[in-house]
Protein backbone atom coordinates (compact mmCIF):
# COMPACT_ATOMS: atom_id res chain seq x y z
CA UNK A 1 0.00 0.00 0.00
CA UNK A 2 1.62 3.03 -1.11
CA UNK A 3 1.53 6.24 1.23
CA UNK A 4 0.59 9.52 -0.66
CA UNK A 5 0.66 12.82 1.62
CA UNK A 6 -2.69 14.00 2.55
CA UNK A 7 -5.17 16.55 0.29
CA UNK A 8 -7.90 16.93 2.20
CA UNK A 9 -7.84 19.27 5.60
CA UNK A 10 -10.47 19.01 8.06
CA UNK A 11 -11.33 23.07 6.81
CA UNK A 12 -11.86 21.37 3.22
CA UNK A 13 -14.29 18.85 4.28
CA UNK A 14 -16.48 21.51 6.19
CA UNK A 15 -16.72 23.37 3.46
CA UNK A 16 -17.51 20.79 1.00
CA UNK A 17 -20.00 19.43 3.38
CA UNK A 18 -23.75 20.56 2.85
CA UNK A 19 -23.16 22.12 -0.82
CA UNK A 20 -26.11 21.70 -2.96
CA UNK A 21 -26.27 21.67 -7.05
CA UNK A 22 -28.56 23.89 -8.60
CA UNK A 23 -32.40 22.03 -8.58
CA UNK A 24 -32.88 20.41 -11.72
CA UNK A 25 -36.32 19.92 -13.12
CA UNK A 26 -38.30 17.53 -15.93
CA UNK A 27 -41.25 16.23 -16.22
CA UNK A 28 -42.48 12.93 -16.54
CA UNK A 29 -44.61 11.47 -19.76
CA UNK A 30 -46.23 8.79 -20.22
CA UNK A 31 -44.11 7.72 -22.96
CA UNK A 32 -41.28 7.77 -21.21
CA UNK A 33 -42.16 5.18 -18.56
CA UNK A 34 -43.78 2.68 -20.74
CA UNK A 35 -40.37 2.92 -22.96
CA UNK A 36 -38.12 3.11 -19.65
CA UNK A 37 -40.47 0.03 -18.78
CA UNK A 38 -39.57 -2.07 -22.40
CA UNK A 39 -36.22 -1.21 -22.08
CA UNK A 40 -35.31 -2.83 -18.76
CA UNK A 41 -37.61 -5.85 -20.08
CA UNK A 42 -40.15 -5.03 -16.82
CA UNK A 43 -43.61 -6.24 -18.23
CA UNK A 44 -45.64 -5.24 -14.98
CA UNK A 45 -48.85 -3.72 -16.22
CA UNK A 46 -48.75 -0.58 -14.05
CA UNK A 47 -45.71 0.56 -15.74
CA UNK A 48 -47.02 -0.07 -19.18
CA UNK A 49 -50.93 -0.59 -19.88
CA UNK A 50 -52.80 2.27 -18.57
CA UNK A 51 -56.49 0.38 -18.24
CA UNK A 52 -54.68 -2.68 -15.55
CA UNK A 53 -52.98 0.30 -14.06
CA UNK A 54 -56.35 2.03 -13.36
CA UNK A 55 -57.42 -1.05 -12.15
CA UNK A 56 -54.24 -1.32 -9.51
CA UNK A 57 -53.81 0.14 -5.98
CA UNK A 58 -52.21 3.00 -8.07
CA UNK A 59 -55.12 4.10 -10.07
CA UNK A 60 -52.75 4.78 -13.09
CA UNK A 61 -49.36 4.52 -14.81
CA UNK A 62 -46.90 5.07 -12.14
CA UNK A 63 -42.77 4.82 -12.75
CA UNK A 64 -40.99 1.61 -12.35
CA UNK A 65 -38.57 2.76 -9.48
CA UNK A 66 -35.36 2.37 -11.10
CA UNK A 67 -36.67 5.34 -13.53
CA UNK A 68 -35.49 8.10 -11.68
CA UNK A 69 -32.28 6.90 -12.45
CA UNK A 70 -32.77 8.83 -16.05
CA UNK A 71 -33.55 12.04 -14.10
CA UNK A 72 -30.38 13.85 -14.51
CA UNK A 73 -29.12 15.12 -11.47
CA UNK A 74 -26.64 17.65 -11.22
CA UNK A 75 -23.60 17.58 -9.46
CA UNK A 76 -22.60 19.72 -6.21
CA UNK A 77 -19.76 22.07 -6.91
CA UNK A 78 -16.62 21.25 -4.60
CA UNK A 79 -14.96 24.61 -3.07
CA UNK A 80 -11.60 23.42 -4.28
CA UNK A 81 -9.88 22.33 -6.93
CA UNK A 82 -9.79 18.73 -6.98
CA UNK A 83 -6.45 16.87 -7.89
CA UNK A 84 -8.26 13.76 -9.02
CA UNK A 85 -9.02 12.75 -12.72
CA UNK A 86 -10.52 9.55 -12.23
CA UNK A 87 -14.02 8.69 -10.83
CA UNK A 88 -15.57 5.63 -9.83
CA UNK A 89 -18.71 4.55 -9.02
CA UNK A 90 -18.82 3.25 -5.47
CA UNK A 91 -22.58 2.25 -5.41
CA UNK A 92 -25.66 3.51 -4.37
CA UNK A 93 -28.53 2.86 -2.10
CA UNK A 94 -32.29 3.98 -2.31
CA UNK A 95 -35.44 4.61 -0.67
CA UNK A 96 -38.40 5.32 -2.57
CA UNK A 97 -41.52 6.97 -0.40
CA UNK A 98 -44.18 8.27 -2.88
CA UNK A 99 -44.99 6.59 -6.63
CA UNK A 100 -43.81 8.77 -9.48
CA UNK A 101 -46.81 9.11 -12.03
CA UNK A 102 -47.28 11.03 -16.12
CA UNK A 103 -47.48 14.57 -15.77
CA UNK A 104 -45.30 14.86 -12.04
CA UNK A 105 -42.45 17.32 -12.19
CA UNK A 106 -39.70 16.14 -10.70
CA UNK A 107 -36.80 17.90 -9.28
CA UNK A 108 -33.40 16.61 -7.70
CA UNK A 109 -31.19 18.34 -5.97
CA UNK A 110 -28.00 16.94 -4.98
CA UNK A 111 -26.05 17.45 -1.30
CA UNK A 112 -22.44 16.30 -0.49
CA UNK A 113 -23.05 14.71 3.12
CA UNK A 114 -19.74 13.39 3.58
CA UNK A 115 -16.15 13.40 2.24
CA UNK A 116 -13.19 11.89 3.36
CA UNK A 117 -9.77 10.60 1.58
CA UNK A 118 -8.05 7.20 1.80
CA UNK A 119 -4.96 5.35 1.31
CA UNK A 120 -5.25 2.44 -1.10
CA UNK A 121 -3.17 0.15 -3.54
CA UNK A 122 -3.91 2.67 -5.98
CA UNK A 123 -2.61 5.80 -3.88
CA UNK A 124 -5.05 8.15 -2.58
CA UNK A 125 -8.45 8.40 -3.04
CA UNK A 126 -10.87 11.34 -2.60
CA UNK A 127 -14.58 9.14 -1.06
CA UNK A 128 -17.23 11.43 -1.60
CA UNK A 129 -21.12 10.50 -0.40
CA UNK A 130 -23.73 12.42 -2.37
CA UNK A 131 -27.70 12.29 -1.26
CA UNK A 132 -30.17 13.32 -4.07
CA UNK A 133 -33.20 14.16 -3.57
CA UNK A 134 -36.37 13.76 -5.91
CA UNK A 135 -39.20 15.68 -5.22
CA UNK A 136 -42.30 16.27 -7.15
CA UNK A 137 -44.96 19.06 -7.79
CA UNK A 138 -46.57 19.09 -4.57
CA UNK A 139 -43.14 19.10 -2.14
CA UNK A 140 -43.15 15.59 -1.52
CA UNK A 141 -40.15 13.18 -1.61
CA UNK A 142 -40.53 10.27 -4.00
CA UNK A 143 -37.23 9.25 -3.53
CA UNK A 144 -34.11 9.67 -2.43
CA UNK A 145 -30.65 8.02 -3.84
CA UNK A 146 -27.43 8.09 -1.74
CA UNK A 147 -24.36 7.81 -4.03
CA UNK A 148 -20.66 7.12 -2.63
CA UNK A 149 -18.13 8.03 -5.55
CA UNK A 150 -14.55 7.51 -5.36
CA UNK A 151 -12.02 9.87 -7.42
CA UNK A 152 -8.31 8.87 -7.52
Amino acid sequence: MSSTPAFLTEEMRQQAIGRESLPNTVEVEKGAIIKFAQAIGDDNPVYNDEAAARASRYGGLVAPPTFLRSVAAGRPEYPFEVPFHRLLDGGSDWEYFEPVRPGDRITSVSRIEDINERNGRIGLMLISTIVITYTNQFGQVVATQTNTSIRY
